[in-house]
């Protein structure tokens, strides 16, 4: 770990040990929990469901040439 990074996390520590105000501490905490979630658990049933349906195709060997992505989605490159 490089020196600075060390010492910053130190300085964190030292402020996080002085904070005083509540609302501080629950902003931190709703922080450290959103950075702990799996983003699966955060995306819809319809994203998990074209993911899985992608990953089935990849190991079906459905897959599609560079090309012939390119010509699909065209109107959004």
């Amino acid at each position: 770990m490089k020196f600075k990074t060390l010492t910053e996390k130190l300085d964190l520590i030292q402020w996080l040990s002085s904070i005083e105000d509540e609302s501080i501490i629950e902003k931190l905490l709703e922080f450290r929990r959103k950075e702990t979630t799996d983003w699966w658990e955060q995306i819809s049933d319809e994203e998990k469901a074209s993911i899985n349906k992608g990953i089935k195709e990849a190991d079906n060997k459905e897959l599609k040439s560079h090309s012939e992505a390119r010509k699909i989605y065209a109107k959004w490159l």
